[in-house]
């Protein structure tokens, strides 16, 4: 899924950064492809231009992981509230997914709440809690 990241490099002067995609998202936080490797600490805003602004999330940069084109970055977020948000996100993205490979594999192209219906019902007892 694209991301959008902006640095915090200095205080209210956000600066864009150029990301690839999401990499994966844990139940603390995420990771992410980026061009160039990034200070641990550093404070970065994480935002999902499939859905909308005000999807965004700080987080801080825990660990940075040369690639063969690039990094990947590992963020971790600290507010609960944060991880619950960010966990409906991937709980999108997972349905996406099945939504893409139902259209590919099968030829049936259903509409996103048929996706969830499916989803929901085939996989999501097997999705983790932010309890567990």
């Amino acid at each position: 899924m694209p991301i959008r990241v902006a640095l915090d490099r200095v205080q209210d002067d956000v600066a864009q950064h150029p990301c690839d995609e999401l990499h994966n998202v844990s139940l603390g936080g995420l990771a992410f492809q980026s061009p160039e490797p990034l200070p641990t600490t550093q404070i970065v805003e994480v935002s999902f231009p499939l859905l909308d602004e005000t999807h965004s999330f700080h987080g801080r940069v825990v660990w940075s992981r040369k690639l063969k084109n690039g990094y990947e970055i590992g963020l971790q977020f600290d507010d609960s509230e944060q991880m619950y948000r960010l966990r409906m996100i991937e709980q999108i993205c997972h349905i996406e997914h099945y939504r893409e490979q139902v259209r590919q594999q099968e030829g049936r192209a259903i509409s996103i709440e048929q996706a969830a219906k499916e989803w929901i019902s085939r996989y999501a007892d097997g999705f983790p809690s932010l309890d567990s």
